[in-house]
Parts: C-alpha cells; sequence; structure tokens
C-alpha cells in the first residue's frame, strides 16, 4: 500500500488503513515472525502520513497481538502460531 493508497475519505480511520497494510506483509511473509519491522520514519515516508497516525497503527498492531515492543530496540513481528515466541 502506497501513500496514495491511504483513502483519506473512508470511513476507516488512516491508522487503521496502515494496521491492514502491515498485516498483509506479515501474512504474505514479507514480515517475518521476531523480525523488526520498519521503523516509524520508514512508515511515515511509505504512507505519506504523520508520525502520530503511524504511533497509532503500531499500538493497535500491538493490542492486538501482531507485534511486540522491545524498549530501545524496536518491534518486532509476534509469533501468532501458538508454537511459542513473543
Amino acid at each position: 500500500m502506497a501513500a496514495s493508497e491511504v483513502d483519506h475519505e473512508s470511513p476507516t480511520p488512516v491508522y487503521r488503513q496502515i494496521a491492514v497494510a502491515i498485516i498483509a506483509d506479515i501474512e504474505s511473509g514479507a514480515l517475518a515472525v521476531n523480525r523488526r519491522i520498519p521503523s516509524e520514519a520508514s512508515l511515515v515516508q511509505r504512507f505519506g502520513v504523520a508520525r502520530e497516525t503511524v504511533r497509532n497503527a503500531v499500538r493497535f498492531l500491538r493490542e492486538e497481538g501482531y507485534v511486540f515492543t522491545v524498549p530501545q530496540r524496536g518491534t518486532y513481528v509476534s509469533d501468532r502460531s501458538g508454537k511459542g515466541g513473543a
């Protein structure tokens, strides 16, 4: 999903649209389990949104169990298979 694909007119909040795009990357294997997701700065550039919007998307992903954050290290893809991991 490129910046042009974020629909600011959609009833779906932009942060949720970004979260859906990142979930698609996780499910496709583009973002592997226990690997860092792109930085906030990279996501801001990718989607053409404010940093706070990206933070909201990452917070949503964390709350839903798609990612986990290690302080001062970054945010990583969670193992949702039930086979262990974070």
